[in-house]
Order: structure tokens, then sequence, then C-alpha cells
């Protein structure tokens, strides 16, 4: 089981951007896409077959899973994951903390 998924609240802990929150958006293997942050310039060559004006664009890059952490808004900090399993036999996650689930 994952421990940051989808639609998660995150925190930035390393990085030009550290303790700045937001949304993770995508998922690859290592890598996170959190919605806007960890912004570059990107230089885009116009194509006027497809409809493509150039020019400098900012998107949002993939940063490493390790230079995020799961936000728990009781305590206003990151924190980190666990797994356990509930009294029906299903996985779920909690914050090691507090011991809260994780919705």
């Amino acid at each position: 089981m994952q421990k940051i998924k989808l639609n998660d609240e995150v925190i930035i802990i390393a990085g030009k951007d550290k303790g700045s929150t937001g949304t993770v958006t995508k998922i690859t293997n290592l890598k996170v896409v959190v919605e806007g942050l960890n912004i570059a310039k990107k230089h885009v060559k116009p194509n006027p077959n497809a409809g493509v004006t150039g020019g400098i664009i900012d998107t949002e890059m993939p940063m490493a899973i390790s230079n995020v952490a799961i936000y728990n808004e009781k305590t206003k900090k990151a924190d980190r994951v666990g797994v356990r399993t509930d009294k029906d036999g299903n996985k779920e996650r909690f914050f090691k903390s507090s011991g809260d689930s994780i919705v």
C-alpha cells in the first residue's frame, strides 16, 4: 500500500518550496507532482498545425516522493504514515503521531 496517494494534502520538506503545502495531482514510480509547486519555466516551440502558440510557459515538475510528507490538519505539521488492518481486515493508513486514520 502506498503511503502517499492521489489527492493527498502534502507538505514539502526539502527543496526550493520547503514548507509549502499542496495537493498531489500525479504519482509515478518514485516521483510526485504537487499542484502549484515546483514550477519551472519551459520553452515551447510554436506548432501552427496543432494550434500551439510558442513561448515560455510555467509547468509543474515532478519531485522525489522522499521530499514530501503527508500533512496533518490537526497538528498543522508533517507526519509519518503507517499501515494497519482494521477489524474487517481492510488496510488503512494512519498518522503515526496521533494514531488517527487518514481519510
